[in-house]
């Protein structure tokens, strides 16, 4: 019986040597560690490399990053104006080509412009200090008079005559002074116009200088941002 119990012990330990030296075949993630390098193939060309070198090989293996485009910054709005009619008609035919749409806006605008210029002595207050100031004039020889009387602020001033322009109307009150009438002006007369601006809304940079560059063929107008 010990005997037996000698010659299992000893076949136990061989078994356990034979393992242990991989001479039993090759049991996955149970191998001896050298048994398994030696079975790898291209073993030889194995190296060990840092952290620091893992590290630069993955970013050299990357793609290269998508490079952003450079688009053009919006302009919250521009606005372009005064102009007359005549000259927005020009103004839009430059500007039709940039095609803005729905993002140019007109805007009308009440005007005035001097139709004339009249030479007159100011409103005298009333109807009998008007009658009063004429009979002076009468006095002094100057008969070409009419007094105001509607619904105006020169109401009871004293009209010395209308001219188209300054000019003339200078050259006539030169003349009344001369003749001993000292209270005489002469003051530009307005009539009603429309004017027109336009605004530009969500524009990129590139159109705002095309615009910019479009206005600068009216002399007589500015660009600045939108008031409203």
């Amino acid at each position: 019986m010990l005997k037996l119990i000698f010659l299992l012990l000893l076949a136990a330990n061989a078994a356990l040597f034979a393992y242990g030296k991989g001479y039993l075949g090759n049991y996955s993630g149970n191998e001896h560690e050298p048994a398994r390098v030696k079975n790898q193939q291209n073993a030889d060309k194995l190296h060990i490399i840092t952290a620091e070198q893992a590290n630069a090989a993955v970013a050299a293996a990357a793609p290269p990053a998508p490079v952003p485009r450079n688009e053009a910054a919006a302009t919250a709005c521009l606005e372009v104006g005064n102009f007359v009619m005549a000259d927005a008609r020009r103004f839009e035919e430059r500007v039709a080509p940039l095609e803005l749409g729905d993002r140019q806006v007109r805007k009308n605008l009440p005007g005035q412009e001097i139709s004339s210029y009249i030479v007159h002595i100011p409103p005298q207050g009333s109807k009998e200090a008007a009658d009063k100031k004429a009979a002076e004039l009468r006095a002094l020889g100057v008969t070409n008079y009419f007094i105001m009387n509607e619904s105006s602020p020169l109401r009871w001033g004293i009209s010395l005559g209308v001219f188209r322009s300054e000019t003339a109307a200078q050259s006539q009150l030169a003349t009344l002074v001369k003749q001993g009438v000292h209270n005489a002006k002469v003051v530009p007369r307005y009539t009603g116009s429309k004017q027109l601006l336009y605004q530009f809304r969500d524009i990129s940079a590139d159109t705002k200088a095309r615009l910019e560059k479009i206005a600068a063929r009216f002399p007589d107008q500015e660009t600045r941002a939108c008031s409203k």
